[in-house]
């Protein structure tokens, strides 16, 4: 099973209301992103414990195998390489075609802050493998609430990996 795995907004909550500070997690020790220490490495191990082939599915490409995997200490990760195309049919986000591609016949989960109801009704269409396309709140990121419905929905789907 493929987890396709966007980061901001996802892994790097923002856009919360000034009254809502957001904790951090340690210092980064490179200037690489000033948002980094918002992403708590805890969910490193709790993405492993999902059982599932790891994709980033991100624009920060090759950069979050250099900056977050070791935050989160994730191994390098496969990178979903986006194509020069034209803007993709209205309502359906960008990265949506890419990534039934890329996934070809197996199973995925995208976990993503963009996902809308026509994302998931275009790979309804267009991937015949069970697809779950799960959106994250970009306020808070990756919650408890998210991984227990992850969780659920993989023991309902997982096939033999």
């Amino acid at each position: 099973m493929l987890l396709f795995l966007d980061i901001d907004g996802t892994l790097i909550p923002f856009g919360a209301p000034a009254d809502h500070p957001y904790p951090v997690y340690g210092t980064d020790p490179t200037p690489s992103s000033p948002l980094l220490t918002r992403i708590d490495p805890a969910l490193g191990p709790r993405l492993e414990a999902l059982r599932c082939d790891l994709v980033w599915a991100t624009t920060w490409m090759d950069d979050a195998n250099t900056v977050v995997s070791p935050w989160l200490g994730l191994p390098p990760l496969p990178v979903v390489e986006w194509p020069d195309e034209e803007e993709p049919p209205s309502l359906l986000h960008w990265k949506t075609r890419a990534l039934v591609a890329w996934a070809a016949e197996q199973p995925f989960v995208w976990i993503d802050d963009e996902i809308t109801e026509a994302d998931s009704a275009w790979v309804a269409i267009h991937h015949h493998r069970p697809a779950l396309l799960h959106r994250v709140d970009h306020e808070f990121g990756l919650t408890d609430a998210d991984f227990t419905a992850l969780e659920e929905w993989l023991r309902t789907n997982r096939g033999p990996r």
